[in-house]
């Protein structure tokens, strides 16, 4: 686009009467020769040898017009060209500026028409021709191709050629538009165009950056809205035109293409798309947010999508990691919930825009699936889903070896890991750092038979880097359901007694009184009491293992058996481990 020119005023059009044109054509004989009975013509003759398609209006009376012609005589010879000037013929018609005969030789001629036009000498110079030009009584033949035609009373003629099924705004005066354009004089000749600058054309509206014309053409707009725009010249550049493109007095016609709206007072737009029920929690600053988007221009042009990574964004939001318009937008979300963040390029990119997909002055538009969001200050979430009718009188704590059942999702209902997978329950020993923290921390106090649902942070599970089928910052939900709880035992310990062990404890244990204990002896002790009620093994593990591990702490040079010497009890070893470090 070029800049404004000077100012020029809108007048209001009024309607005008057709005028008939009165068109004499020559048959059967040579155009402008005689009339029928023999003697001169009495009016114009015109041959339309040129028509085209469309024809949206006609020259009348008083209409400006721009035209080039050839003038000849009967002979062919020629008098007169606009061409040989290379200066269009620009007049009002129908008011006496013209022969009378070329004033009646435009009537009803469409722009890019062709026709000649055959003036009788009463009609042109008459009995008195032009000194030196043109002689007395002379028929004069002008080829004519109007190329313009315009009335003082016009006004911009807007037609919609393609309007979005949506709509978000529309251009306001003080609005900051882009746009392609190509324009052309009325003609159909090209003056210029956006598209080969490889850029929109940005600028406000009604704020005088623009000719008077495209400033109310672009009025009522829509993003991804065409629209053809014809300009009469006193609201485009009027009698001077524009450098070496546009010529004096020239109508202009432009084809536009809205990328984009925005104003400067504009803030952050929010559109919920999907909220889904039993909302308890909304985001706010601070949070750390997972979240899918698929970020467009007004035109709806995508420039970049998580989808298409296969990965969440993953930031903290309200403390500047993003742009401020989306930072704006994430906050108040809901987990689950899908909302369109509308985003003037204040808030964004601004007038440089990035890369080389976000345009400078680009309005955003983020559609926007909320994943899960925390906050690094965030506890394990409990809520008890069912409890047995009978009375529980133990609940799981620290050092418990327990059963259960899980299932174990993403907020977002994606299925991670459940325990009906293997056809058995999970065993853990609470406290031993054998589950995540916040998995720990929410199987103690159930009872056996309670379900519960637990919402676990991800700084309590899997943290930044994630797991196998994790994703790196994920909260995590998990359904659980405790099968079985056994009392574990205290760290380090493999086998505890009940009571007080017995007085001859190596006696009891030399089975054949040989005075030592094989492997065989220490296992078959063990078993008996375990069996016996008289002491219990740790949870969880393998007996067999867990007694050969025991065994092996218990055999000090590694021979293969137990001596009375080497036999201690895991209290008094631990009970000498304090008096030496006193």
């Amino acid at each position: 686009m070029f800049p404004a020119g000077p100012p020029s005023h809108s007048l209001l059009r009024l309607p005008l009467l057709q005028l008939l044109l009165l068109v004499v054509q020559a048959v059967g004989r040579g155009l402008g020769r005689a009339s029928p009975a023999g003697g001169p013509l009495e009016d114009v003759v015109i041959e339309r040898y040129h028509i085209p398609r469309a024809c949206p209006r006609e020259v009348q009376m008083g209409d400006f017009v721009r035209y080039h012609y050839n003038g000849t005589f009967e002979d062919g010879k020629k008098f007169d060209s606009s061409y040989d000037r290379n200066t269009l013929v620009a007049i009002v018609v129908g008011v006496g500026r013209l022969i009378t005969g070329m004033d009646r030789g435009l009537m009803g001629m469409c722009v890019n028409e062709r026709r000649r036009v055959i003036v009788p000498p009463h009609l042109g110079y008459g009995s008195i021709g032009l000194a030196g030009l043109i002689p007395p009584d002379a028929t004069l033949y002008f080829d004519v191709v109007l190329l313009d035609v315009w009335n003082k009373e016009d006004t911009v003629q807007v037609s919609t050629l393609l309007r979005p099924p949506h709509c978000p705004r529309m251009v306001q005066d003080g609005d900051f538009v882009r746009y392609h354009y190509n324009g052309t004089l009325l003609d159909g000749t090209s003056f210029d165009t956006s598209y080969s600058k490889g850029g929109t054309y940005d600028t406000y509206v009604g704020s005088g950056w623009l000719i008077k014309g495209m400033d109310q053409g672009l009025l009522g707009m829509c993003p991804g809205e065409r629209r053809k725009i014809i300009i009469p010249p006193f609201l485009a550049y009027g009698e001077k035109g524009y450098g070496t493109v546009i010529p004096p007095q020239a109508s202009l016609v432009f084809h536009v293409l809205l990328i984009d709206v925005h104003n400067p007072k504009d803030a952050v737009q929010l559109e919920t798309l999907e909220l889904p029920p039993g909302c308890v929690r909304r985001a706010g600053a601070g949070d750390f947010m997972r979240y899918h988007y698929n970020g467009s221009l007004m035109d709806g042009t995508l420039f970049d999508s998580s989808y298409s990574r296969n990965h969440t964004y993953n930031t903290y939001i309200g403390q500047g990691y993003i742009i401020p318009g989306m930072d704006q937008g994430l906050q108040g979300a809901c987990m689950g919930e899908r909302r369109r963040i509308t985003i003037p390029p204040h808030l964004a990119y601004g007038e440089n825009g990035t890369g080389d997909k976000i345009p400078g002055s680009a309005v955003l538009i983020f559609n926007v699936h909320v994943i899960d969001f925390h906050n690094p200050a965030d506890v394990v979430e409990i809520r008890t889903l069912s409890r047995p009718s009978e009375t529980c009188n133990e609940t799981t704590k620290l050092g418990d070896f327990v059963r259960y059942h899980y299932n174990c999702s993403l907020l977002d209902g994606t299925q991670l890991f459940t325990s009906h997978d293997y056809g058995a329950p999970q065993e853990a020993t609470l406290g031993a750092n054998k589950v995540i923290e916040g998995l720990d921390t929410g199987l103690q106090g159930m009872c056996v038979g309670e379900r519960r649902q637990l919402i676990v942070p991800p700084h309590l599970a899997h943290g930044e880097s994630g797991a196998r089928g994790v994703p790196g910052s994920a909260v995590l939900l998990f359904e659980v359901e405790l099968v079985s709880r056994e009392d574990g035992l205290p760290t380090g310990y493999l086998f505890v007694w009940h009571k007080d062990p017995p007085a001859n404890l190596f006696e009891d244990m030399d089975l054949n009184k040989d005075g030592e204990v094989p492997p065989e002896e220490f296992s078959t002790f063990i078993k008996a009491q375990v069996s016996e009620g008289k002491g219990r093994l740790m949870p969880g593990q393998d007996p067999e293992k867990t007694i050969g591990d025991m065994f092996q702490n218990q055999d000090g040079n590694q021979d293969g058996k137990i001596t009375v010497d080497e036999l201690k009890l895991k209290s008094d070893e631990d009970e000498e481990r304090v008096h030496e470090e006193l």
